[in-house]
């Protein structure tokens, strides 16, 4: 085998080249390094890279369109990464089911969702909004509402809502109620060696001109051992022009000691 010792090879004829003839095998040796720096390289319509292909930018070949893949094919994106859309996604279902703030809470007496605070903002962009209540526990017993903020106070009147359910620590006994000073009201002091869940549904959230409304569901101990579940549903009998949004709150007594918050947005 020969060899020929070249700083620079060129066309004889034109600007056309050719390395090798067809069925021949072209290797480019371990350590030795291909460079095509400020060069085009037109690669074959079926280019196959059978280990890992690593690069920092995929881009047309030409127009503005780029398809990844084909009918049928997975694309899977391995534990750990993340996609970051700095741009415009379209084709996708959109669920309309935003997770605007999560909580925990920690010795606090109330845990509340302000207009205007960590990124929360009651306006047009959801028609409902959805408040998650989970394992909250508090120092001691004591009453647990769900109210209205307006002006960065909760309100403590001026509500309509009713209250149904069962309670009992064996058999079960209807419970029903009507509340004037909250969304809802716990039946009584709630236990605090057991935790309290529930959700909750806001409807007009920040209408200046509609009253909100909320329902929604929780399941609770009381102090004196029975257990309740019941639903809730009603509204605030006038329109809010100042409205801030929603607290969950202990009735001046011991402290929420733990619990998760979620409010989310559905469109």
């Amino acid at each position: 085998m020969s060899k020929i010792e070249v700083d620079a090879i060129e066309p004889q004829s034109g600007t056309a080249l050719t390395v090798g003839a067809s069925g021949d095998t072209i290797t480019v040796p371990s350590g030795a390094t291909l460079t095509t720096t400020s060069a085009t390289v037109n690669l074959p319509a079926t280019t196959t890279v059978s280990t890992e292909l690593k690069t920092n930018k995929i881009s047309p070949a030409s127009g503005t369109a780029f398809t990844l893949g084909d009918s049928g094919d997975t694309f899977t994106i391995p534990a750990g990464a993340t996609i970051t859309n700095s741009g415009t996604a379209t084709g996708f279902s959109d669920p309309g089911f935003k997770l605007i703030k999560e909580t925990n809470a920690s010795n606090v007496a109330a845990v509340t969702f302000q207009n205007g605070t960590d990124s929360v903002t009651f306006d047009s962009t959801y028609k409902v909004y959805f408040l998650s209540i989970t394992n909250l526990i508090l120092a001691g017993d004591e009453e647990i509402f769900i109210r209205a903020l307006s002006g960065g106070s909760a309100l403590t009147s001026g509500y309509w809502t009713a209250q149904v359910g069962t309670y009992g620590s064996s058999l079960p006994n209807t419970y029903n109620d009507r509340y004037q000073d909250s969304f809802m009201g716990s039946p009584g002091d709630v236990e605090s060696d057991h935790p309290f869940s529930g959700y909750c549904y806001f409807f007009n959230a920040g209408g200046s001109s509609i009253f909100p409304q909320a329902m929604g569901q929780i399941q609770m101990e009381r102090s004196n051992g029975n257990y309740y579940g019941f639903s809730f549903s009603g509204s605030y009998n006038t329109a809010i022009s100042n409205f801030d949004g929603f607290t969950v709150t202990n009735n001046g007594g011991p402290n929420i000691t733990s619990g998760n918050f979620k409010l989310y947005g559905i469109k």
